[in-house]
């Protein structure tokens, strides 16, 4: 299921002026579909990939354009609907605005993805890694559980190992 090209794709939410998924006030859009099923997730309702509205690229700009913050892209997962990401990415960009992707895959299985891999050279950051419920930590800067990363893309591509995101 991974990989496959769509016009548009189901969205559960769209959350304007968030803070709580990355830095400063952002859009962050809730990809429909999840195959991780990870125990304890918060958004359980959006495993269902029929779940929520089709929106299309266009659509979801117009939000982004009117909003005027930086973009989470979250769900679900979106990287379950990766060629569409990538369209999507590329378009935030050129609007001027950063782009984060949360996800259950980890890092290095994006890396050995090659339908994965693609999103590399389009997100800024990516939080990787399935919610895990006995790393639960509310103490933790936009993520669930200890497990999972903030990576920087840019420098972790650079320096050919993970660099987290760090407020700099």
């Amino acid at each position: 299921m991974i990989g496959w090209c769509m016009n548009d794709v189901n969205i559960i939410d769209i959350i304007r002026g968030t803070t709580v998924d990355g830095p400063g006030f952002r859009t962050s859009i809730y990809f429909a579909g999840c195959g991780h099923r990870c125990e304890g997730c918060h958004n359980p309702q959006s495993w269902d990939f029929d779940a929520g509205r089709r929106m299309s690229i266009d659509d979801l700009m117009e939000i982004v354009e009117e909003e005027d913050f930086d973009v989470t892209l979250t769900g679900g997962d979106p990287l379950y609907h990766v060629d569409f990401v990538i369209s999507l990415a590329d378009r935030i960009h050129a609007a001027g605005h950063s782009v984060w992707l949360y996800t259950g895959f980890t890092w290095e299985q994006i890396c050995g993805n090659p339908n994965l891999s693609g999103v590399l050279g389009h997100v800024d950051v990516i939080v990787d890694s399935p919610f895990v419920k006995s790393l639960r930590d509310t103490d933790l800067l936009f993520r669930g559980s200890s497990n999972q990363r903030i990576i920087d893309v840019t420098k972790t591509q650079s320096s050919g190992c993970v660099v987290e995101w760090s407020r700099e």
